[in-house]
C-alpha cells in the first residue's frame, strides 16, 4: 500500500493500514482472526496539506492589523481614538501594541505613562540602535502595551531627512515584534511629515478620525493624495481601513450634515459607530487612563467598545 508523504510515496503493509488482506474477510464478531502471508499493495490517494502563509514574509497574505490612526488636522480626536480603541480591543482579549509616533506624547500619557520620565522611547529605535522590544512597556489597560514617545521625537523629522531608508525606518523596527501582537496601532502626528510617512509605510490600513465639524472636512483630500503617493511608491498594501466620526453632537443639525457628507465621500468605509461628544472622554486623559477605565459604563466607553467590535469584524 502506498501513502504520499511530503511529495514522496511510502509503501506500507495492509496490516498497518488496518485493511483486510486479499482472500480474507474482514473479521466479524466471534470470528477468529485469519492468518495469511499475502501483502499486496494498494494505492491510496492522500490530499495535499493546505499551504500555511507566514504573513511576515508573504506580503500578499499579510492581515490588515497594523493600523495607523492619522489625520493631519489637530483636535479631531486622533490620539483619543487611538488610546480608547486600543483599550477596547484589549478588553476583547486582543493583544495590542500602541506605538506613539506623535512628539506630543498624548497616547503615552493617555495610558498613565509619564512621558517626561522615560529612559528610552520610539526615537531611540527609529534613529538609534535600541530594539523596539526594549522600548515597549505594559500599560494599565489589560492586554495593551505601549511604545512611548517623548519630546525627543520632535527632532526626528529633521534627523530623518539624512537617514538611509528614511520613510521605512518604523517598518524595519516593527518587523521583529509585530507578530507578537494581534493589533498594532500607530498614533501619527497631526502633520504630513516624515514621521507620518513612516506610519503610513509601516501600516497595512488607515483609521481616519473625522470631527463632526465643517472645518474637519477640509484637508481630507490632501490626506488622501498623500496616501495615494505612499501606496504607489512605498507601500502597495496600504488601504483605508475606515473613517470614524468623532465629537458627534446630536443636538446640532451640523453634526448630522457632516456625517452625511463623509458617508457620501468614503461610502461603506465609514464605521457605523459614531463617537459622541462627551465630557467623560475629555476628562479621562487628565487622569492618565482611557475612558473605558475612567467611566466604564458611560456612553463614550460604550461607543469605543462598539467601534472595537467593528474593527474586529473588518480585520
Amino acid at each position: 500500500m502506498s501513502v504520499v508523504e511530503d511529495g514522496y510515496t511510502r509503501v506500507i503493509d495492509k496490516r498497518e493500514a488496518g485493511m483486510p488482506l486479499e482472500g480474507q474477510l474482514a473479521d466479524r464478531p466471534g470470528d477468529a482472526p485469519q492468518d495469511t502471508n499475502v501483502t499486496p499493495e494498494v494505492e491510496v490517494s492522500v490530499p495535499p496539506e493546505p499551504r500555511i502563509y507566514d504573513w511576515r514574509s508573504d506580503e500578499e497574505h499579510r492581515p490588515r492589523r497594523v493600523l495607523a490612526v492619522v489625520n493631519q488636522k489637530g483636535g479631531v480626536g486622533k490620539s483619543t481614538t487611538a488610546v480608547n480603541l486600543a483599550a477596547a480591543l484589549g478588553e476583547l482579549a486582543q493583544k495590542v501594541l500602541m506605538v506613539d509616533l506623535d512628539p506630543q506624547g498624548n497616547a503615552t500619557s493617555g495610558f498613565g505613562l509619564d512621558k517626561n520620565q522615560r529612559e528610552s522611547c520610539v526615537y531611540d529605535s527609529l534613529l538609534g540602535d535600541t530594539p523596539l522590544a526594549q522600548v515597549i512597556e505594559p500599560s494599565l489597560a489589560p492586554n495593551v502595551f505601549v511604545a512611548p514617545a517623548t519630546i525627543q521625537l520632535a527632532g526626528a523629522e529633521i534627523e530623518l531627512v539624512s537617514s538611509l531608508s528614511r520613510e521605512s525606518r518604523l517598518r524595519a523596527v516593527l518587523e521583529p515584534v509585530e507578530a507578537d501582537f494581534d493589533f498594532v496601532l500607530i498614533d501619527c502626528p497631526p502633520s504630513l511629515g516624515l514621521l507620518t510617512i513612516n506610519g503610513l509605510t509601516a501600516a497595512s490600513g488607515l483609521i481616519v478620525p473625522v470631527q463632526c465639524e465643517y472645518y474637519a472636512l477640509e484637508g481630507l483630500s490632501k490626506l488622501l493624495d498623500s496616501v495615494r503617493l505612499v501606496k504607489t511608491h512605498l507601500n502597495p498594501a496600504l488601504e483605508l481601513f475606515g473613517a470614524v466620526m468623532t465629537m458627534y453632537d446630536a443636538r446640532t443639525r451640523l453634526s448630522q450634515q457632516v456625517v452625511d457628507e463623509v458617508r457620501d465621500f468614503f461610502g461603506d468605509r465609514v464605521f457605523t459607530t459614531i463617537i459622541p461628544r462627551s465630557v467623560r472622554i475629555s476628562e479621562a486623559p487628565s487622569h492618565g487612563m482611557p475612558v473605558t477605565l475612567y467611566d466604564t459604563t458611560g456612553r463614550g466607553a460604550i461607543a469605543y467598545r462598539e467601534l472595537a467590535k467593528e474593527v474586529l469584524l473588518r480585520a
